[in-house]
């Protein structure tokens, strides 16, 4: 039996412009971080020849073109494991629609499980590259590719998409105290309600070439912010996602609506700098940023909002637990 656990994240600027459609023009960056909240993908053999799929449905095949799963599907195909095997995934809150990355995070952890599985050694980069062909080019997914590669990685990082095609990480270096500080400023609310993030990302991709200003913006928000945030400058990470999240609701009438519109304000009025809808848009979780002495009252503000405790999350996947065997087959 083999375990993974895989980080999901929150994206503090300049989401949008990982989007090939507009960094391969103009370049993109984005900061994010990973968090303590995890995708868990369990494989073990199996006696018999079936290939058993748990997750929110169990799926029994005889072979990998039956399954329904698509990022199971292919990442089985792209890993060649062809039978035997049990999967169970294991998320620690609902995947679809929240806005923390978990598609591709599951992805990068069953990537990760398989190469393990097979005894095989895989970088950060491997598997987020992968799970960017996967998801991108062979499941036609309308997204980005800043998530993968945050799941893959960890940590609070800096990524670069530049025009040729290169992606570059940096890694935004805070001493013990400062991530911790950091993570304490930092506060998630459930809107009590999902979307599925393609209706809002396929609505993005259409509108990019009528915002490239605003992507640009976007982009450069992120690019200040990495060089602030070494510093501690840590409120201007308020003033960034703000910015940010005026400059994303533009890019498409899905990102937002009155509800969610009339929440933000009411957390700003409260004592948050600065926040954003994590992901997409239009549901999952309102992420905000707010200054010490003013929690209480932005919990207040928000009482009808469940809140997500988090940490900032300094490693990306790993295998948490390998008792390997020899295969029979």
């Amino acid at each position: 039996m083999i375990i993974v656990q895989t980080p999901l994240r929150v994206s503090f600027a300049g989401g949008g412009t990982d989007f090939r459609e507009f960094y391969r023009k103009h370049g993109g960056a984005v900061v994010s971080t990973a968090i303590d909240k995890y995708i868990h993908v369990v494989i073990k053999e199996r006696f018999d020849d079936l290939i058993v799929l748990n997750y929110s449905r169990r799926e029994i095949v005889n072979s990998v073109d039956q399954i329904q799963h698509g990022l199971i599907r292919e990442s089985l195909r792209r890993t060649g494991i062809q039978r035997g095997i049990e999967i169970t995934t294991l998320a620690d809150i609902p995947s679809e629609g929240s806005g923390l990355g978990s598609s591709s995070s599951l992805l990068v952890g069953i990537l990760h499980t398989f190469y393990t599985y097979q005894g095989k050694l895989v970088t950060a980069e491997q598997l987020a590259e992968e799970a960017c062909e996967i998801e991108i080019d062979i499941l036609q997914n309308p997204i980005g590719i800043q998530d993968q590669y945050i799941a893959a990685y960890g940590g609070l990082r800096a990524f670069s998409f530049e025009p040729d095609g290169r992606v570059t990480q940096t890694e935004i270096s805070l001493s013990p105290e400062a991530r911790m500080e950091l993570s304490s400023r930092i506060m998630l609310f459930f809107l009590n309600k999902t979307r599925p993030s393609s209706s809002v990302l396929e609505d993005v991709k259409k509108n990019i070439p009528n915002h490239i200003d605003s992507l640009i913006r976007l982009r450069d928000q992120a690019l200040s912010l990495r060089d602030h945030l070494p510093l501690s400058h840590f409120d201007v990470l308020g003033e960034v996602m703000d910015r940010g999240w005026r400059d994303k609701k533009s890019l498409s009438s899905r990102v937002s609506d009155p509800e969610i519109d009339v929440l933000y304000e009411t957390a700003m009025k409260a004592g948050a700098l600065g926040g954003k809808v994590a992901g997409a848009g239009g549901g999952g979780f309102l992420l905000l940023y707010v200054p010490p002495g003013k929690r209480e009252r932005v919990r207040e503000a928000l009482r009808n909002l469940r809140q997500l405790p988090i940490q900032l999350e300094p490693d990306g996947s790993k295998v948490v637990f390998n008792q390997r065997r020899h295969r029979w087959k």
